[in-house]
């Protein structure tokens, strides 16, 4: 059995650290080619200690310099430094897998990276998608790299298909394959029964106390709002070529269920399992086996019940506004991420409230022209517009 050499975006963000878990508990599987992170140098020197990578990435360059003068003597990790470094350890001819994890648009380039030389891509990063469509899937066939969703909602559809269209990722036509609907489902996050008139007093603090699920600050942010389950529904159309009526989205408070596909026949096939992130990275990292991901299995003894409602548009405007833009174009999904982007770092400063975010992504994405996207160095380019303007109107609103 080939030793699987991978390189991990975002290493010490909770992706990171759960893929580096799976890795523990196969030793014989898989070795740690290369780490990255942006700023945090505490964290990334414990990882080099213990992976012993044959590179750590660090993007900004005075962290960088940190990690060289805080690795001890005898480490034989060399540190890197920037955004061509990240392409670079995803590119390079000794690695076998990718995990994509780098939160928002940072992760684009080098994840096209990984693709562009053919490798195995483990997909956490939904921004990648979200802001290059097309031009990501035209990248994926041309290249014949493989992509697999690590994303637990898009996991959880992918192993739910045949083995014929997991083979198919982004061109796969489901109406010939029987699948008549893809249901992603959602916990609603921290506010689900809040009163709509509290909503705009909510704090960080709350919005990031997820009520089954251990994230970051910014994916958990967006799971308040729910753009995070609007970006992925804009990842799912790509991921699996949907058409507007065959993607749906469900909330499902309990997190039990993953997402489902549903077949012309009548029949629903669910992917089920603990909150946890290791399941969905042990399956795209193994696939097609089945190991351990060091998650128990659920006891249906114990789980009083499964409940699903409808998205309120009200309390969940954000989403309403990704399942718009997705349907609008390339341009308006990169629009609405950048903009959430800036409008979660603002939130989180304590710059705007909770709902102006919503309130900020709507005005971006009804003002600016809507340009044809049709290269990824347009594409970053909007993205910095996008950004700009966003900064502007957000000055406004304080």
């Amino acid at each position: 059995m080939k030793l699987q050499r991978i390189t991990i975006l975002g290493a010490t963000g909770s992706i990171g650290q759960n893929t580096l878990d799976v890795i523990a508990q196969h030793p014989e599987r898989f070795q740690v080619f290369a780490l990255t992170a942006n700023t945090n140098v505490a964290d990334m020197l414990t990882l080099c200690q213990r992976h012993q990578p044959s590179y750590a990435v660090m993007v900004d360059t005075r962290a960088a310099e940190q990690l060289r003068q805080q690795l001890p003597g005898g480490c034989r990790t060399e540190v890197l430094v920037g955004a061509q470094a990240l392409e670079q350890v995803c590119a390079a001819h000794e690695v076998d897998q990718i995990m994509a994890a780098i939160v928002g648009a940072a992760g684009l380039a080098p994840t096209l990276a990984a693709v562009r030389a053919g490798k195995r891509v483990l997909l956490a990063n939904k921004e990648a998608l979200v802001m290059s469509g097309q031009l990501f899937i035209d990248e994926l066939v041309r290249s014949q790299a493989e992509l697999l969703p690590v994303d637990s909602e898009h996991n959880a559809i992918f192993q739910c298909l045949t083995p014929e269209l997991q083979q198919q990722v982004g061109t796969m036509q489901l109406h010939a394959h029987g699948i008549q609907h893809i249901l992603l489902t959602g916990s609603g996050g921290p506010f689900l029964n809040l009163p709509l008139d509290e909503l705009s007093a909510q704090t960080p603090s709350a919005a990031c106390a997820h009520p089954n699920w251990t994230m970051g600050q910014k994916i958990s942010v967006d799971s308040a709002t729910m753009l995070n389950k609007g970006l992925e529904y804009i990842e799912a159309r790509w991921l699996f070529n949907c058409q507007p009526e065959q993607l749906q989205v469900l909330i499902h408070p309990q997190s039990v269920i993953h997402s489902m596909v549903q077949y012309r026949d009548g029949s629903v096939l669910a992917q089920m399992g603990q909150p946890d992130m290791r399941t969905p990275i042990a399956h795209s990292m193994l696939y097609p086996e089945r190991g351990v991901s060091g998650v128990n299995a659920l006891d249906f003894a114990r789980i009083s019940e499964l409940t699903f409602v409808q998205p309120d548009v009200q309390r969940f405007p954000c989403l309403s506004l990704a399942q718009q833009a997705c349907w609008q174009g390339q341009a308006a999904t990169t629009a609405l991420n950048a903009t959430n982007e800036e409008a979660v770092a603002a939130f989180l400063n304590g710059q705007i409230g909770f709902t102006q975010i919503a309130q900020l992504c709507d005005q971006v994405l009804q003002q600016m022209d809507l340009p044809n996207l049709e290269c990824i160095q347009a594409v970053v380019a909007f993205d910095q517009e996008v950004r700009r303007v966003s900064q502007t109107l957000m000055r406004a609103m304080a």
